[in-house]
């Protein structure tokens, strides 16, 4: 019988090397050859017009970010909802508890002001 942490190591092993390899052969054969057309910024393959470093509001990664977090939480409803004739009034408490945190959550947002969009 196999120690079982051998298994853990084997999967360590496992882990570093499958991205390694990939990056290992990419950087080996990777061309070198830059040249100032190369290495000109472009934007969807059309060349940019004016200065290449615009800034970005930080509000539209947080407004997508929140959108994200709520979308994948209200994800995890969708089998409390699926299995609503079957539970208990333990897991029907859960669930009422997951949607008071999650409307908590909207509240503070709301109230700290991450939902306007300036």
């Amino acid at each position: 019988m196999l120690n079982p942490w051998l298994y853990i190591g084997i999967f360590l092993i496992v882990v570093f090397i499958l991205p390694g390899v990939p990056v290992l052969i990419s950087a080996l054969i990777a061309p070198r050859k830059p040249n100032p057309i190369k290495n000109a910024t472009y934007e969807c393959g059309v060349e940019t017009v004016g200065d290449t470093w615009v800034q970005f509001k930080v509000q539209y990664y947080v407004f997508a970010l929140l959108f994200v977090i709520f979308d994948v939480e209200s994800i995890f409803l969708f089998p409390w909802a699926v299995a609503y004739n079957q539970m208990n009034l333990f897991m029907a408490l859960e669930g009422v508890l997951f949607i008071l945190i999650l409307t908590g959550g909207l509240a503070y947002i709301w109230k700290k002001g991450g939902l306007e969009w300036v």
